[in-house]
């Protein structure tokens, strides 16, 4: 069970899909940028950035799995889109995996280009699962 805890800091405007701040005892796991890449490396959802944002949390699942963890765990989420019009299907995507109404703390960042042109988003999760 995830010992996590969101406090609100004083003087900041409050986040729309997000926390500022996430803290909690624990295991620390990072896990890399996920693309949508299925379990043979072939693009899912090419040119659709909700079907690829589908694909990249349910990587993100397997990986926070292969960790001992899961959303729950998770105090952290950077997200790198080639368009940030695209943000509202990933959130779409996320808000069925994190607890919307405390949610991890994120970043969203449009870049030129990732590391194919088929690619539209890239997601990097950081979790703390309890000891």
């Amino acid at each position: 069970m995830s010992q996590l805890s969101y406090p609100r800091p004083v003087g900041v405007a409050p986040g729309n899909g997000y926390s500022h701040v996430v803290t909690g005892p624990g295991r620390w796991v990072a896990i890399a940028g996920q693309v949508a890449l299925d379990d043979t490396g072939s693009v899912v959802g090419a040119g659709d950035p909700e079907a690829q944002a589908r694909q990249v949390f349910a990587n993100l699942d397997a990986c926070l799995q292969a960790a001992g963890a899961s959303f729950a765990d998770v105090v952290k989420l950077n997200f790198y889109v080639t368009d940030i019009a695209f943000l509202p299907a990933i959130r779409t995507a996320r808000d069925e995996h994190v607890d919307t109404a405390n949610p991890p703390a994120s970043t969203a960042v449009q870049v030129v280009a990732l590391f194919r042109p088929d690619i539209l988003l890239e997601v990097e999760a950081y979790a703390v699962v309890a000891e």
